[in-house]
C-alpha cells in the first residue's frame, strides 16, 4: 500500500461492511489513497474554519462543517 495512512485491513473492512465478499489487494490501496485524498481535503477546509475563528484547535464541529462542503 506504499505511504499510506489508512491500512489495509481497515480497507477490506470497510469494504466487507459495505457487502464485498472479496477484495483485491488493488483495492484496498485504491480505497485508502481515496479516502485519504477526501480527509486532506476536509481537514484543509476545517483548518480554515479554526483559523477564521481565530482558534488553534479543530473541533469536531469544524470537521463537520467541512464535510458538508
Amino acid at each position: 500500500m506504499g505511504d499510506n495512512i489508512l491500512s489495509a485491513a481497515a480497507m477490506e473492512k470497510l469494504l466487507k461492511k459495505a457487502g464485498a465478499a472479496r477484495v483485491g489487494e488493488d483495492a484496498k490501496a485504491e480505497l485508502a489513497r481515496v479516502l485519504e485524498e477526501h480527509a486532506i481535503k476536509v481537514g484543509q477546509n476545517a483548518l480554515r474554519f479554526t483559523q477564521h475563528a481565530k482558534r488553534k484547535t479543530v473541533t469536531s464541529a469544524d470537521i463537520r462543517e467541512a464535510a458538508r462542503q
